[in-house]
């Protein structure tokens, strides 16, 4: 690992992208400790005690805590994104652009852009009212609210622009980076916390280290599924072109046990945080009662829709992802099948079968995963715990494991020994 590090520092191209990459991360977590103008501190550290705003607190690493001007991070990026793959397949025009190559792509990630300037926008509205609302603004007109809501916007515009800096000048995927990049820099304020709860006495040496052996084994566990696939051979059968004789070659077709990555569990989230949302604005109310009775995410109603939405959700998003009858009928035009399968309408219901017994099997890990937090508490009572499970855990890995695969093809490029070997 050391000698594989030691061999991209010495690559110049390589180097380079390391460290604009680190400059670009350095600038994102400057800008986290910039405040929105306008807000009292005392007000927003009570309003984001809550589920609901803790939730987005740990995926912006502290940054909507203090309400900075990266308050919002790239999560109307994110949204954006998922609602134009969604609409990729509905709207036959977004699906003739997928499908024009490069140039076609441009124009899908130009609306992505447009869509994440608009919802980025409304959200911020919604938060600089809710902000109004409960008091939080020093001054508490219109304007403030406005002013409030162009500078998260525009704070969402530069981390979109950041991110597609890193991607391409740096290593990695930059928007992921800059979701991972927040996730960890929880970690510190996290240990000190076990740290004080064990000089409190409030928790046993023997509770931490059972936590520290469970995140071990859970990180290992993901690491195990999120790289698991399932190769279905297809031989291809030779053709004779002119003089020239092509196919004859035996490949594989990999489907991952887990092909929707985190997707269901953000899916899953937002909408059970729903009607937390909408309780918000009516805190008197009983529906407002009723949900922080029976939708706290600890309770067991919770943990139960939880579970059985992700598991509806990562069917749902991995049919949209890959289509059996498409992949089946190209193998079929350029001669290929799978042994022992006939070609066509038969070998998309055997991809169909294995497709969904895959889904299922990583629709209930994300599952387990997700739910991890609750178990975590129970097992050892550090609370800290619900803030580095779930999605948390399965984007950092997910992230790593990514970045780690682009640093490897570039040494292995240059003759390096790999990271991994």
């Amino acid at each position: 690992m050391l000698e594989a590090l030691r061999g991209a520092l010495k690559m110049e191209d390589l180097r380079r992208r390391i460290i604009f990459t680190l400059l670009m991360l350095l600038v994102f977590r400057i800008g986290a400790h910039v405040p929105v103008p306008g807000l009292d501190a005392s007000v927003m550290e009570k309003l984001f005690k809550g589920q609901l705003f803790g939730f987005f607190d740990v995926v912006s690493g502290g940054a909507f805590r203090r309400l900075s001007i990266f308050a919002m991070s790239i999560t109307p990026y994110i949204n954006a994104s998922i609602i134009m793959q969604l609409l990729t397949v509905v709207i036959p025009r977004l699906e003739r652009l997928a499908k024009e190559g490069e140039e076609g792509r441009k124009k899908i990630t130009q609306y992505t852009r447009y869509g994440t300037v608009i919802l980025g926008f409304i959200q911020a509205l919604g938060l600089s009212y809710t902000l109004k609302r409960s008091g939080a603004l020093t001054i508490n007109t219109v304007p403030a609210m406005l002013l409030i809501a162009l500078t998260l916007t525009a704070g969402t515009a530069f981390l979109m622009w950041l991110g597609e800096r890193i991607t391409e000048k740096g290593i990695g995927n930059g928007i992921s980076l800059l979701i991972f990049a927040g996730i960890v820099s929880r970690i510190p304020a996290g240990a000190v916390q076990i740290f004080n709860l064990l000089k409190a006495g409030s928790i046993n040496i023997f509770s931490v280290l059972l936590f520290l052996v469970i995140a071990v084994l859970v990180i290992a566990a993901v690491v195990f599924v999120t790289e698991g696939q399932r190769k279905i051979p297809v031989q291809y059968a030779k053709r004779v072109v002119g003089r020239k004789v092509y196919g004859g070659q035996s490949t594989h077709i990999p489907i991952r046990v887990n092909s929707a990555g985190v997707i269901p569990v953000i899916f899953a989230s937002s909408v059970l945080l729903f009607p937390s949302t909408i309780a918000t604005y009516f805190p008197t109310s009983k529906f407002a009662l009723a949900v922080n009775t029976y939708l706290s995410w600890r309770s067991p109603l919770y943990i139960i829709l939880q579970f059985l939405l992700i598991i509806f959700f990562t069917y749902f998003y991995t049919a949209i992802i890959f289509n059996p009858v498409d992949v089946a009928e190209n193998i079929k035009k350029y001669g290929g099948f799978i042994p022992g399968i006939r070609p066509g309408r038969a070998t998309a219901e055997y991809l169909e079968k294995v497709l969904s017994r895959l889904t299922l099997a990583g629709g209930i890990f994300l599952g387990l995963v997700a739910t991890l937090p609750n178990f975590m508490i129970y097992a050892t009572g550090i609370e800290v715990a619900a803030g580095f499970g779930g999605t948390a855990l399965l984007i950092v890995v997910g992230v790593a494991l990514e970045t780690m695969k682009q640093m490897e093809a570039h040494l292995l490029m240059r003759h390096y020994q790999g990271f991994i070997k």
